[in-house]
């Protein structure tokens, strides 16, 4: 990422930010937890891209270059901890499930950013606590390191509804559809539904959030019905996208 940005100490603050703008690539000595209260965040570093909507929220640790990007009108929410303090012994972002409590501690501790009181230490502490039992959920996106494999990923970041399968992707690089399918496993992690399914998920995240209905979203992120997109959904996130909070 071109001109990174050092800001040593993370903020703890709260911030709109509208659709479609950002936060440029930074680094902060510090860890920083980042919610949306509204809309839906994505971070993106050099390892892949993490994406939270409001019932998410993503854990950057310490020292990683990262970007924000806001999908919908974005109530961001930065908490920034000490290096050393790290209750959730990450080193690599993550995103966590946050429920109505977690929300409630971070907006009102995010709320008065300068308060010292004894009361607002309470509250870090309480929050800190709720961070420990939060559940790690599966919604990172790597990015290829391989060229064959990048220019297959780019493809479908460009058009995810695209159905064509890895044989058919692999004869427009000029590669096989065994050795792209070790390469997703040895270089991403995932097999190649896998990581088409997080690519769509993470897609429909972001047309949600730009308040496209499900039906819509269903066909432009490729599944053949609003049904099927409908239970990956909810498989995922635990509720329906029409129920998803805006």
């Amino acid at each position: 990422m071109p001109n990174i940005r050092h800001d040593p100490v993370a903020p703890t603050r709260a911030q709109r930010l509208a659709s479609g703008t950002g936060i440029d690539a930074h680094r902060h000595d510090d860890h920083q937890i980042a919610y949306a209260a509204s809309g839906v965040l994505a971070i993106t570093t050099d390892a892949g891209s993490w994406v939270a909507p409001g019932t998410r929220a993503i854990w950057v640790p310490a020292g990683t270059v990262h970007a924000h990007q806001a999908h919908g009108e974005l109530d961001l929410h930065l908490v920034g901890l000490p290096a050393a303090e790290n209750p959730l012994g990450l080193d690599r972002p993550t995103v966590l499930a946050v429920g109505p409590l977690l929300r409630e501690l971070i907006v009102a501790y995010t709320r008065t950013p300068e308060d010292d009181s004894p009361e607002r230490a309470r509250l870090r502490a309480v929050l800190l606590d709720q961070l420990r039992a939060s559940p790690q959920q599966p919604l990172h996106l790597p990015a290829p390191a391989t060229p064959l494999l990048r220019a297959v990923c780019d493809r479908l970041r460009a058009d995810p509804a695209d159905q064509h399968t890895l044989a058919e992707l692999g004869r427009a690089v000029g590669a096989s559809d065994r050795t792209l399918s070790r390469l997703f496993r040895t270089d991403l992690g995932m097999t190649f539904p896998q990581w088409r399914t997080q690519l769509r998920l993470h897609h429909a995240l972001v047309l949600l959030a730009e308040g496209l209905p499900v039906t819509a979203v269903a066909h432009r992120c490729g599944w053949s019905s609003a049904s099927a997109f409908i239970d990956v959904f909810r498989r995922t996130f635990g509720h329906t996208p029409g129920s998803h909070p805006a």
